[in-house]
């Protein structure tokens, strides 16, 4: 089942190789500055010369702010972080504001880990448990074996039983090709052998050919962590001792409180590994949505954090003007301090023009599987105008459901004026309220 979110028909930027916007698939309409602007910042971050640097996305509610941030996201890859956050989410009863910063932050840095290590590869045909009494009527694993075949032959391997629990977080069957590290015992399965890709009519597996070589054989293994992840792991270490081995250890429910010293610890290691040229550091995106609701104790720790070498990029998003910075008297454009907003580049996002917003409406009934008259999607527009975008769009779903009920699958201007009497958009929500004040 494939759920329809609110932006889920924003593809990308729409810009050509030269930066400028085009009428292309990726689903965003209107905000040609702004897109052409972001499309500079997605240059930037893949160039890696963006880093420590922050962004801010200003304008009035429903003018595409977070669409912009999601594309951005969508332009610059998987391969690159990209951590979303609202400001409202560093007030919590049980964790620091600056705890919670500091492991978005950590989020979006990634890094590129590569290593020769000896591994186990191959396809494999054997799984066999061996249990042992221990005591009455209880059994337990006390070793796995697991039988490995490459181009080169068969070898049978005799694990610990930790292994077997990777194995089954990693459903390996028989008929998989998986490696497993000598040193750590760390599981990765790598897909399905290619023997078996005539087994099914509806392949919903990779296939992988069958290793060459030997099965114990020396591998170039590259992952892409980021630095919240080597945190968790170096928090509960067991096993191997490199960067590598211990992201096997995530899997384990043990949770250990991540203090500034391990963090010290990790980055230390980081360094000593970029200098080796065992890994390379991919700043990514960080994402905070609602930035004014941050209190001037978090933008002290952004002032500070920005200025780390190990730092990503960070996007912020506000629809406030000129109002109070929290945790404070002061007021500042934005709600963000004077000293942060000279260290931004900022981006204007304006209203939708009517044609824009007939193409967006359309574009969500599209996507949503829904099928809109032409006085529809006019009424619709009106609607958008009256109130606002985003309260247009949210009557697609109800409408057609009026529609659905009068026996037809084409949702008319009558079904929408139906819905406006069951719903209240938020502007006339907040008239009455006043008219009953007074």
């Amino acid at each position: 089942m494939h759920r329809v979110a609110i932006h889920s028909h924003v593809k990308g930027l729409g810009l050509d190789e030269t930066g400028n916007v085009i009428n292309s698939n990726s689903g965003f309409i209107g905000q040609e500055k702004a897109r052409e602007a972001a499309g500079i910042v997605v240059d930037l971050v893949k160039s890696k010369k963006m880093a420590g640097r922050a962004v801010l996305l200003a304008g009035a509610p429903g003018t595409g702010k977070t669409a912009l941030a999601l594309a951005i996201s969508q332009e610059i890859g998987p391969k690159v972080p990209f951590c979303f956050m609202v400001g409202s989410e560093v007030y919590s009863a049980e964790v620091k504001k600056t705890e919670i910063m500091m492991e978005n932050f950590r989020k979006s840095i990634g890094i590129r880990l590569k290593e020769v290590k000896e591994v186990y590869e191959g396809e494999v045909t054997e799984i066999t448990p061996e249990e042992t009494d221990i005591g009455g009527l209880t059994k337990t694993i006390a070793r796995v074996i697991v039988s490995l075949k490459s181009n080169k032959g068969v070898k049978q391997i005799k694990l610990d039983p930790s292994v077997h629990e990777s194995l089954i977080k990693e459903k390996v069957t028989i008929g998989d090709v998986i490696y497993i590290e000598a040193t750590s015992g760390t599981v990765k399965r790598v897909g399905r052998c290619d023997a078996y890709s005539s087994e099914a009519d509806l392949e919903a597996d990779e296939y992988v050919p069958l290793p060459k070589g030997e099965v114990l054989k020396k591998k170039e293994i590259i992952q892409d962590v980021t630095l919240h992840d080597l945190d968790l792991a170096n928090s509960r270490p067991q096993g191997g001792r490199d960067a590598l081995s211990l992201l096997g250890q995530l899997q384990k429910n043990k949770k250990t409180e991540i203090t500034e010293k391990l963090r010290n610890e990790i980055n230390k290691i980081v360094n000593q590994y970029l200098q080796e040229g065992v890994a390379e550091l991919v700043p990514g995106v960080l994402f905070i949505d609602e930035v004014h609701m941050l209190d001037i104790e978090c933008f002290s720790f952004l002032n500070r954090a920005l200025e780390s070498p190990l730092s990503p990029v960070v996007i912020m998003a506000t629809n406030r003007g000129i109002c109070t910075i929290r945790g404070s008297e002061v007021q500042a454009p934005h709600g963000v301090p004077t000293d942060l907003l000279d260290r931004v580049l900022i981006i204007r996002t304006n209203f939708y023009g009517p044609n824009e917003i007939a193409q967006i409406i359309a574009i969500r009934a599209r996507i949503e599987g829904l099928q809109l008259s032409d006085e529809g999607l006019i009424c619709l527009t009106e609607v958008a105008g009256n109130t606002s975008l985003r309260f247009a769009v949210q009557l697609l779903s109800p409408a057609s459901v009026v529609a659905s009920l009068k026996g037809s699958n084409v949702i008319q201007k009558q079904d929408i004026q139906e819905c406006q009497l069951l719903f209240q958009d938020a502007k006339g929500s907040a008239r009455k309220l006043k008219l009953a004040e007074n």
